[in-house]
Protein backbone atom coordinates (compact mmCIF):
# COMPACT_ATOMS: atom_id res chain seq x y z
CA UNK A 1 0.00 0.00 0.00
CA UNK A 2 2.72 2.54 0.67
CA UNK A 3 4.36 2.06 -2.80
CA UNK A 4 1.30 2.99 -4.32
CA UNK A 5 0.89 6.09 -1.98
CA UNK A 6 4.28 7.14 -2.67
CA UNK A 7 3.70 6.44 -6.60
CA UNK A 8 0.08 8.78 -6.52
CA UNK A 9 2.46 11.39 -5.07
CA UNK A 10 5.21 11.29 -7.66
CA UNK A 11 3.10 11.47 -10.10
CA UNK A 12 1.09 14.32 -8.64
CA UNK A 13 4.61 16.39 -7.80
CA UNK A 14 5.20 15.30 -11.98
CA UNK A 15 1.78 17.07 -13.17
CA UNK A 16 2.04 20.30 -10.39
CA UNK A 17 5.73 20.62 -11.71
CA UNK A 18 4.20 20.56 -15.36
CA UNK A 19 1.71 22.66 -14.83
CA UNK A 20 4.34 25.26 -12.99
CA UNK A 21 6.41 25.50 -15.54
CA UNK A 22 3.31 25.94 -18.51
CA UNK A 23 2.24 29.07 -16.60
CA UNK A 24 5.94 30.65 -15.73
CA UNK A 25 7.50 29.80 -19.25
CA UNK A 26 4.15 30.43 -20.79
CA UNK A 27 5.31 33.17 -23.58
CA UNK A 28 8.36 31.50 -24.25
CA UNK A 29 6.91 28.60 -25.12
CA UNK A 30 3.91 29.89 -27.17
CA UNK A 31 6.48 30.98 -29.37
CA UNK A 32 8.48 28.03 -29.41
CA UNK A 33 5.31 26.23 -30.79
CA UNK A 34 4.62 28.15 -33.39
CA UNK A 35 7.99 28.33 -34.72
CA UNK A 36 7.50 24.41 -34.83
CA UNK A 37 4.08 24.13 -36.17
CA UNK A 38 5.34 27.00 -39.09
CA UNK A 39 8.40 24.36 -39.89
CA UNK A 40 5.66 21.47 -40.37
CA UNK A 41 3.24 23.30 -42.22
CA UNK A 42 4.46 22.16 -46.10
CA UNK A 43 2.08 25.35 -46.88
CA UNK A 44 4.30 27.86 -45.11
CA UNK A 45 6.87 30.05 -46.82
CA UNK A 46 9.05 31.72 -44.93
CA UNK A 47 9.76 34.81 -48.32
CA UNK A 48 5.71 35.49 -47.81
CA UNK A 49 5.95 36.42 -44.28
CA UNK A 50 4.25 39.53 -43.96
CA UNK A 51 6.00 40.23 -40.56
CA UNK A 52 9.04 41.48 -42.44
CA UNK A 53 10.99 41.19 -38.82
CA UNK A 54 12.95 37.80 -39.88
CA UNK A 55 15.79 39.50 -41.33
CA UNK A 56 15.59 42.46 -39.23
CA UNK A 57 18.78 43.55 -36.79
CA UNK A 58 18.81 43.12 -33.35
CA UNK A 59 20.56 46.06 -32.76
CA UNK A 60 19.32 49.36 -34.08
CA UNK A 61 22.44 50.42 -36.44
CA UNK A 62 21.93 54.17 -35.31
CA UNK A 63 20.17 55.02 -32.20
CA UNK A 64 18.45 57.71 -31.97
CA UNK A 65 19.54 60.30 -29.74
CA UNK A 66 17.86 61.51 -26.26
CA UNK A 67 14.39 64.00 -27.86
CA UNK A 68 14.94 65.09 -24.01
CA UNK A 69 17.97 66.66 -23.64
CA UNK A 70 17.79 69.14 -26.83
CA UNK A 71 20.72 71.03 -25.81
CA UNK A 72 24.14 69.54 -26.58
CA UNK A 73 26.71 69.13 -23.37
CA UNK A 74 29.13 71.28 -22.32
CA UNK A 75 32.06 70.64 -20.71
CA UNK A 76 32.96 71.71 -16.48
CA UNK A 77 35.58 73.11 -16.16
CA UNK A 78 37.83 72.00 -13.74
CA UNK A 79 38.90 75.12 -12.11
CA UNK A 80 34.87 76.16 -11.12
CA UNK A 81 33.91 72.35 -10.42
CA UNK A 82 35.70 72.59 -7.52
CA UNK A 83 35.99 74.95 -4.77
CA UNK A 84 38.96 76.59 -4.11
CA UNK A 85 40.11 76.58 0.26
CA UNK A 86 42.10 79.11 -0.19
CA UNK A 87 40.90 82.46 0.81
Amino acid sequence: MAAITSALIAIAGVVLGWIAIEIACKPCLERGREAIDRSLNPDYDPDDDRSGNGRAPLIAPNPSPDTLDSEPKKPIDAALAVPSKIA
